[in-house]
């Protein structure tokens, strides 16, 4: 349970003397424990003992010459790996022994696992009274769809999400990465601090938090909802452009792509005298924003040959110069070549004992006086098993005994 205040000198984060039992896998969870992680909670990652999380298997890639998924080893990070069968009743009376002495339950099982295992937070609560349980599922705990199954492209498809990215006239295309798993970690860790501060202010109690995937995604829907519900009419895809600014969207240059955006009355001029067609400042048909909007393609079929016969570094230092943003489309390697992002932290190098020196995005949550840090690798399966049932009081005869029974 939440400690006593320490020396902040020495507290690993604005979380440190959380402890969060983390019964998640794959993405969703684990995306939101890790960021408490970093945060500097204290998190037991619960796993199988034959095989543990399922990303684990999930490769190609592997990081360097080991076996450790590049997949696995970027979510889970600051965690210590606790293997249980929880299956077996012992296994069942362990976890039970572990979320009595917790603050933060995550888990992503399928909706009623938790209760048929008699590990539900009803249940759990009883023994713990200030467990915050956060259950992470598909489609919530409630309404007729509680008991499907949920992947992130089906969510993409059922929020909208996927009728509003492409190219108009082609076929609707996912994300790139798993958008609707990573928003509905987003909204788990923002409800879990919530849940925390008002346990804090109030009585002591915790509470359930029920999270899903398709409300998370349905909710990131925001403008492009409001714009139907404006007009009765469904937004089309529309590649990078943007239904309610122009210009702002990729252009295709000589040797690449230019994306820019001119969201602000100021930018235009800015922007056209970049371009060297100033005169596009006077055009009646592109006086302000709704003027570009009714003339997209009018001014699409301006830009686009001027963009195309332009090289991009060329274009970038123009709008840089005047201030206008653009960019190019960076891939992975230049992102993490970028400067920027090396100052603020957001390329780590974590040492792991197989996989050697690991590289992975940083925390983008930066605070002032307590900060964030990386104090564990992504963790070995059951790495930390014998270590963590011994702080629960677990005799090494105990330890031994589990063992053999294959229920640790």
């Amino acid at each position: 349970m939440v400690g006593e205040a320490r020396d902040p000198d020495s507290r690993t984060g604005p979380l440190d003397g959380v402890t969060v039992l983390d019964a998640s896998r794959v993405l969703v969870g684990p995306f939101c424990t890790m960021n408490l992680g970093d945060m500097g909670a204290d998190v037991i990652k619960v796993e199988r003992p034959d095989g543990g999380d399922q990303t684990r298997s999930w490769h190609p890639p592997t990081y360097g010459d080991s076996e450790e998924s590049a997949y696995y080893l970027s979510i889970n990070r600051n965690k210590r790996s606790v293997t249980i069968d929880l299956n077996s009743e012992d296994g069942q009376a362990l976890f039970r022994d572990l979320a009595g002495e917790t603050d933060v339950l995550v888990s992503n099982f399928r909706v009623g696992t938790l209760e048929e295992w008699g590990l539900g937070y009803e249940s759990l609560r009883e023994e713990n009274p200030g467990l915050i349980h956060c259950a992470i599922s598909g489609y919530g705990e409630w309404g007729p769809d509680s008991d499907r199954p949920a992947y992130d492209l089906v969510v993409q498809a059922e929020s909208g999400l996927m009728s509003i990215t492409g190219e108009a006239d082609r076929a609707p295309v996912r994300t790139g990465v798993a958008i609707a798993d990573i928003g509905a970690g987003m909204y788990a860790t923002q409800a879990i601090l919530a849940a925390l501060l008002e346990r804090e202010l109030g009585d002591g109690r915790g509470q359930k938090i029920d999270v899903s995937l398709l409300d998370g995604q349905v909710a990131w829907m925001t403008y492009m909802a409001t714009n139907y519900f404006a007009t009765g009419d469904s937004p089309a895809r529309m590649g990078s452009k943007h239904p309610s600014i122009v210009p702002y969207r990729a252009f295709e240059t000589a040797d690449g792509y230019v994306v820019v955006a001119v969201p602000s009355p100021n930018l235009w001029p800015k922007f056209c005298a970049a371009i060297d067609r100033e005169d596009l400042v006077d055009d009646d048909r592109f006086s302000d924003n709704t003027a570009r909007v009714e003339h997209r393609e009018a001014l699409d079929a301006v830009l686009e040959p001027l963009f195309a016969e332009r090289d991009t570094e060329e274009l970038l230092a123009s709008f840089d110069s005047r201030g206008v943003p653009a960019s190019d489309v960076k891939d992975m390697e230049a992102v993490f070549e970028n400067p920027q992002l090396e100052a603020r932290g957001m390329h780590l190098h974590v040492d792991h004992p197989t996989a050697g020196e690991v590289e992975m995005p940083g925390n983008p949550m930066h605070f002032s006086r307590t900060g964030t840090s990386v104090r564990r690798h992504p963790p070995l399966l059951g790495e930390h098993t014998e270590e963590v049932l011994r702080e629960y009081g677990y005799t090494d005869a105990d330890i031994d005994r589990l063992s053999s029974e294959g229920v640790i």
